[in-house]
């Protein structure tokens, strides 16, 4: 079974049903997390809030907090380069083109309607002839996104616009 891949919205049911190990990381972040000992509200609130809904509660950062259970998951930093280099790219490089870009998809609406761009973005990316570029306008990092198009051999370049809109162009080799 592929792991589940922690970012801010990542439901903290599916967190625990996942890592259930990371229980107590949580807890220890924010002592307000103590209430996901009681199996009422474990079955319930969980299934609706999401880590980064969670890091608001709990007066914690968002981005600190997601990459403390990433870190104890074995994944990753958000929006850190690893030891290797190869993480995500933030600086632009030189495939990139505005001229190129084919196709804008913007993945906030469907973010605030609960659901998951990935397929989406991955079919569109799937049409991409040599040269052409998507973008595609995110209101947070798209880690799982990223994730995903690196291990599909995708190039990318994570452009921050603001701290709610981040820009990610794709292009096929």
């Amino acid at each position: 079974m592929e792991k589940l891949i922690i970012t801010p919205k990542t439901k903290i049911y599916d967190l625990l049903e996942a890592y259930p190990e990371l229980e107590e990381t949580l807890i220890d972040a924010a002592p307000e997390f103590k209430k996901l000992k009681n199996p009422v509200l474990r079955k319930t609130i969980t299934r609706i809030t999401n880590i980064g809904q969670a890091a608001v509660i709990g007066g914690l950062n968002v981005e600190e907090l997601v990459n403390r259970l990433r870190k104890k998951a074995g994944q990753s930093a958000i929006g850190q380069i690893d030891e290797a280099g190869n993480k995500y790219v933030t600086v632009c490089p030189s495939w990139f083109s505005k001229e190129a870009v084919v196709q804008n998809i913007d993945i906030r609406e469907m973010l605030n309607r609960g659901e998951q761009p990935v397929h989406e973005v991955m079919a569109a990316l799937k049409k991409l002839q040599p040269g052409q570029i998507i973008e595609i306008i995110a209101p947070f990092i798209p880690a799982p996104l990223l994730d995903k198009s690196l291990s599909l051999n995708y190039k990318h370049w994570l452009e921050k616009k603001s701290e709610t809109e981040y820009r990610v162009f794709f292009t096929a080799e």
